[in-house]
């Protein structure tokens, strides 16, 4: 296998960066650029050289054996001092070395992955900790890396195991022309095992977390619609104007509110006639995005939004408002009037809706997975026929082992760490 590197901290200029070598050639490069090997796992302050003798940098210098290493492998650090001309005679000085070459995107962790020191979910946490923007991200993100669904969906496993076991010796008497009858509760263990699974797919799921809970600000032009999408937002991303129509397209912002991801969607204003073409394509699209937001602050006439959406009677500092005796919230985004009360009531119903930290969470692979599970676990629960039976729990374990990262493809590793930066 070749010795890769790459630089695993923050794009220069930095105080310190770090490159990081693993593979079989790691001990010998440390060797070619330091002339030595410092004892394992502790800093050395050490010269690096090319091979043409030429010094590169003044820096600490670790060696982590195969053993203890984070990727599984032999595993070498560079601490040098963070300018763009060091790490790039550095890089080309390793790029010169036999069998050395560039890391790929997620390379470091996808061998950490082959070589047993973490499981697919693992990395997948990893991967959603290393793009969390916000306290709840990171916090459950935490979580997945340090294997809380891991070791829950290892659980399952070994109890579906050991289903199998028993079903598999009940079987071995069948072939002997015994009598054997399964374990008292076994089926309602298997009903017990599905219904757990059956929570787990209830909770929040991963993509919710990652792109934020999303509002939209819907209603009729020259509603107050870009001017409270702005107020949100904190910054003039919309243009708003009294002139009717002037929003024309969908219009999406994320925003991090008391540490809540959510994603504000401004929009064309919706009535039911139009000359202008271009007019009738975002009306079409802002119909289309009420469908998909999870929440829809209205701010047209009493009654006239879509299902479970929040009357919001805007713009009460101009003259001509007119008031809506059932909104939920009264507010101007021109003065402020009634808007600390709705970004608060917003952040609460967001934060309801997101997983708690020490809640698994599941992203999208995981959940048909583990569906696949819980369905082949159904199944096996309403059979009697101990071979039927058997195949259904030896699916079950195959979704296990797939979610886990033991039998996926390499398309789906592919797909998974390719969400991962050069370095990590």
């Amino acid at each position: 296998m070749d010795t890769i590197f790459a630089l695993s901290s923050g794009s220069p200029p930095a105080a310190i960066a770090i490159v990081r070598i693993s593979g079989p050639g790691a001990c010998q490069a440390l060797k070619e650029l330091v002339g030595q090997v410092p004892p394992p796992r502790s800093l050395k302050l050490a010269n690096l050289h090319d091979a043409e003798g030429e010094l590169l940098d003044r820096a600490l210098v670790a060696f982590f054996p195969a053993s203890g290493s984070v990727t599984g492998e032999d595993l070498a650090e560079l601490h040098l001092h963070g300018g763009r001309a060091v790490i790039i005679a550095v890089e080309n000085a390793l790029a010169k070395l036999p069998d050395l070459r560039a890391a790929e995107p997620g390379e470091f962790t996808r061998r950490a992955l082959m070589n047993g020191k973490i499981d697919l979910a693992e990395a997948e946490g990893l991967a959603d900790l290393l793009t969390a923007e916000t306290e709840i991200q990171r916090r459950v993100a935490l979580g997945q890396a340090g294997g809380l669904l891991s070791r829950r969906v290892e659980a399952w496993r070994e109890e579906v195991l050991a289903l199998s076991a028993s079903l598999e010796a009940v079987l071995d008497f069948d072939d002997e022309d015994d009598v054997a009858s399964l374990p008292d509760g076994f089926f309602q263990q298997l009903q017990r095992l599905a219904a757990d699974m059956g929570s787990a797919l209830d909770a929040p799921s991963a993509e919710k977390l990652r792109e934020g809970f999303r509002i939209a600000i819907a209603g009729p032009p020259n509603a107050g619609k870009s001017t409270l999408f702005n107020a949100l937002l904190g910054s003039e991303a919309a243009i708003a104007t009294p002139i009717a129509g002037t929003t024309r397209d969908v219009i999406e912002r994320p925003v991090s509110i008391d540490g809540v991801p959510l994603t504000l969607v401004d929009m064309a204003g919706l009535h039911d006639v139009t000359l202008d073409p271009i007019e009738a394509i975002g009306i079409e699209r802002a119909r289309k995005e009420l469908q998909f937001a999870d929440l829809v602050l209205w701010l047209g006439l009493e009654g006239q939004g879509p299902p479970g959406c929040w009357e919001i009677a805007a713009q009460c500092d101009l003259a001509d408002w007119v008031r809506k005796p059932g909104a939920k919230f009264t507010i101007s985004a021109v003065t402020g009037e009634g808007l600390a009360a709705l970004v608060r009531s917003i952040v609460d119903v967001a934060r309801s809706s997101m997983p708690v930290p020490g809640q698994a969470v599941l992203n999208r692979r995981q959940r048909g997975l583990i569906q696949e599970a819980k369905s082949d676990l159904a199944l096996a629960s309403e059979d009697f026929d101990h071979l039927i039976v058997a195949e259904n729990l030896r699916s079950a374990r195959a979704a296990f082992d797939a979610l886990l990262g033991r039998t996926s493809t390499e398309d789906v590793l592919d797909a998974v760490f390719g969400r991962f930066c050069i370095g990590k």
